[in-house]
C-alpha cells in the first residue's frame, strides 16, 4: 500500500515527561471533536512505523504517534526503562491532549503494536484507566509463548533476529540500512517503499559515514523482560475497562507460520472473560499488518469501531 501524494505531513511535536522530552508525529483532525488516536509502535520502532494507518485516519481523527523512551527521537529521556515507565509516559501525552473519559471527552483509541500493545494494556488498566474509551492491539498486547526456563536475552534474539542484531551495526549512508534491511524476511518486501523508509530513516542517529540505530541497548533489555516475565504486564488485559480489539497476523515476525498468535493459542486464553475479541488479518505478517492494504484496513476500522462505541 503507498501513501496518498495529497495525504499531509505530520507536525514534529515533543511532550514534556520525567526526565525530559517525549518525541511525537503529530497529525491534526480536521474539525473539532475528531477522536484521538494514540498509536504506540513495538520494542524496536519508533513513531514513523505508523505511516499508512496515520494517513488513513488523518484528518478524520486527531493522530499522535510517539517515540517511546529510549528510541529515535527519544533516545535521549534516561533510564528508568520498563513498560511500566512507558505507560506513565502516554499517560502524560493523554493528559496534554485533554483526554478524559470520565469527564466525557471526545473518544480516545489507543493502538499498540507488538511491545506497544503491552504498553498500551498496562496502561489502560492502570495510569490512565480514566483516559481511554477504546483498544487496539495489533499482534501484541497478550502472552506471547515462552518456555518457563528459557533465557529473557536468547529469547528477544529469537524473536527480534536481525532487527535486534542491527543496534550493533554500523552502515555508511542510508542505502546501506535499505539493503541491510532488505534482506530481512518480512521487512525486505517493503523496505524501498517511501512510507517504510521513512521509519527506518527515523531510527537512525549519527553521521554519514558512521550511521546507527538510535534505540538503547538497555532499553531493549529492560523492555524486553517485562514484555516475556512480567506477571503485572502479562496480565493487564484481565482488567480493562474497555472493550479491545486484538488483529493478529498469520505469519510472525520473520514471515513464519505460525506467528506469535493463532486459533489455538488464543482459544486457551478466556478472551469473552477479558473484553477482548480476537480478529485474524489473512496474508499478513508481525510488520505488513502495519503496511500491507488489508493490514490498515484492519486497523482502521477497529479504531473507526472503538471510537464509535463511545459516542
Amino acid at each position: 500500500m503507498s501513501t496518498p501524494a495529497d495525504v499531509r505531513s505530520p507536525e514534529e511535536i515533543t511532550v514534556p515527561v520525567e526526565g525530559g522530552d517525549l518525541a511525537a508525529l503529530y497529525w491534526a483532525a480536521d474539525a473539532p471533536g475528531a477522536p484521538l488516536v494514540v498509536l504506540v509502535h513495538g520494542i524496536t520502532g519508533n513513531a514513523a512505523v505508523w505511516a499508512p494507518v496515520a494517513a488513513a485516519l488523518a484528518g478524520e481523527c486527531e493522530v499522535v504517534a510517539p517515540d517511546l523512551r529510549g528510541r529515535a527521537g527519544s533516545a535521549d529521556l534516561p533510564s528508568p526503562y520498563g513498560l511500566s515507565q512507558h505507560a506513565a509516559d502516554l499517560a502524560t501525552l493523554l493528559d496534554r491532549f485533554g483526554a478524559d473519559a470520565a469527564a466525557g471527552a471526545d473518544a480516545t483509541v489507543l493502538v499498540g503494536h507488538s511491545m506497544g500493545g503491552f504498553v498500551t494494556a498496562l496502561a489502560t488498566s492502570g495510569v490512565a484507566r480514566e483516559l481511554v474509551h477504546g483498544l487496539v492491539l495489533v499482534d501484541g498486547g497478550l502472552p506471547f509463548a515462552v518456555p518457563p526456563a528459557a533465557d529473557t536475552d536468547d529469547m528477544l534474539a529469537a524473536f527480534l533476529g536481525s532487527s535486534l542484531a542491527r543496534l550493533d551495526e554500523t552502515f555508511p549512508d542510508l542505502d546501506a540500512v535499505r539493503r541491510y534491511w532488505a534482506q530481512h524476511p518480512a521487512v525486505g518486501p517493503w523496505a524501498d517503499r517511501p512510507e517504510v523508509a521513512g521509519f527506518l530513516a527515523r531510527d537512525l542517529t549519527g553521521t554519514e559515514p558512521e550511521l546507527r540505530s538510535a534505540v538503547v541497548h538497555e532499553a531493549v533489555r529492560v523492555d524486553g523482560a517485562d514484555m516475556l516475565r512480567n506477571q503485572a504486564v502479562l496480565e493487564a488485559t484481565t482488567d480493562l475497562p474497555v472493550p479491545a480489539t486484538l488483529l493478529w497476523a498469520t505469519r510472525g515476525m520473520q514471515g513464519q507460520v505460525p506467528g506469535l498468535y493463532d486459533e489455538v493459542r488464543l482459544a486457551g486464553m478466556g478472551l469473552t472473560g477479558a473484553h477482548v475479541s480476537a480478529r485474524e488479518v489473512p496474508d499478513t505478517d508481525h510488520w505488513s499488518i502495519l503496511w500491507s492494504g488489508q493490514g490498515v484496513t484492519a486497523i482502521t476500522a477497529a479504531v473507526r469501531e472503538a471510537a464509535a462505541r463511545d459516542s
